[in-house]
């Protein structure tokens, strides 16, 4: 048996995915079924409908990532799982799986936070790099998390404490609802991005305020005795609403809608929306990038971190990676994002986390099961 080879399985939401990596650094295989398809017509995750995919994804993903990496099952080291936070039957499909091969394999099992899971995503891909060596601000921006936590690596042991977090919609699920309501694509994400690229974003004013559902400056008890980042996204999706029903833009909105079907691309809505949807697009994602930005930098500043972390599907996001970037170098902080490929839920990023535990020996037993409301840190 190989000592540093290990399989990881994700399935907290609509990916199944599965990979295998080495020493915690070296990806030899990740793959990710994804289920837009199956809930594109609802515009959003389907939980009932999630947990029948991942069950019918789960073997073949999971064998195709080992043929890929070219292992067999009993080279393996351990079999890492998401644990959660997620939706509890997609979690249940990974978990069980997971642990009937560590059972059938005589390995160890390990219980990964995907939380951390996305913030392994960045380390996997900068390890070693000295900013990353210390403590660290990961921010994790998601359609269903938007959290900041201090990472600190403590004798090879990574340790996080929560220094912020959404009080309603996460970022990622603010996108999803805009596009929803504009007739856009699920999920809303690339869609935005698209098609922001082609708007003025300051069209449309969107205040400051108007991104928050709370008062300005909220505050929450913060990890050190210091305060919490309250972030809410609420608030400019109700503003997109307002100006959608005060310019009168519904019977175009209806009429785009009709007109890309299932499996439309994002490009496809190019054609179909004219400079005002456009300039509402583009000041809708700007104004949600700004946001993220500059509270996240006055967080990292708050609390001297060497470097910021970002991760999850809207670290996808092109405008997000550009003005994190200069925002970043003016303040000089460099702000490190995984690739594409490993921002959206993915399993390699689950392996990673588990290494450090493994190495540990902290390991589950048969009694694991999915945890849909799991925290990270304190």
């Amino acid at each position: 048996m190989s000592s540093d080879l290990i399989l990881g399985i994700e399935s907290s939401c609509d990916e199944t995915a599965a990979a295998v990596v080495a020493g915690g650094r070296t990806v030899l295989a990740s793959i990710v079924a994804s289920q837009f398809g199956t809930h594109a017509p609802y515009g959003g995750v389907v939980p009932e409908l999630a947990a029948r995919e991942h069950l019918r994804n789960i073997v073949p993903v999971v064998e195709a990532a080992m043929t890929r990496a070219g292992v067999r099952f009993e080279q393996l080291a351990a079999v890492a799982v998401t644990e959660g936070p997620g939706l509890a039957g997609a979690l249940l499909v990974g978990v069980t799986y997971a642990k009937t091969l560590a059972w059938a394999q005589g390995v160890p099992l390990v219980a990964v936070n995907h939380l951390e899971g996305h913030i392994h995503a960045v380390l996997l891909e900068h390890a070693g790099t000295e900013p990353v060596a210390g403590r660290t601000l990961a921010l994790v921006v998601s359609g269903g998390h938007t959290h900041l936590y201090l990472a600190m690596l403590e004798a090879s042991s990574w340790r996080y404490r929560l220094a912020g977090y959404t009080v309603d919609d996460a970022a990622g699920e603010a996108f999803d609802k805009v596009a929803k309501l504009l007739g856009l694509g699920y999920p809303g994400g690339p869609w935005i991005d698209l098609l922001a690229a082609h708007g003025d974003p300051a069209a449309v004013p969107f205040r400051f305020a108007e991104v928050r559902s709370r008062p300005e400056r909220q505050r929450a008890a913060g990890p050190a005795g210091g305060e919490s980042e309250l972030f809410s996204f609420s608030g400019i999706k109700t503003a997109v609403l307002r100006y959608v029903e005060s310019h009168g833009l519904a019977a175009a909105i209806a009429a785009r809608a009709a007109a890309l079907p299932p499996g439309s691309r994002p490009a496809d809505a190019l054609p179909l929306c004219d400079a005002q949807t456009l300039g509402l697009i583009a000041s809708f994602q700007r104004a949600v990038v700004d946001n993220l930005v500059t509270r996240t930098l006055e967080m990292a500043s708050r609390y001297g971190t060497g470097a910021v972390l970002v991760s999850g599907g809207v670290a996808a996001n092109r405008e997000l990676r550009t003005r994190f970037g200069e925002a970043g170098a003016r303040a000089g902080l460099p702000v490190l994002f995984p690739s594409p490929a490993l921002a959206t839920d993915n399993a390699a990023m689950i392996a990673a986390a588990a290494w450090p535990r493994f190495r540990r020996g902290e390991f589950a037993d048969q009694s694991l099961s999915a945890e849909p409301r799991l925290r990270l840190g304190v």
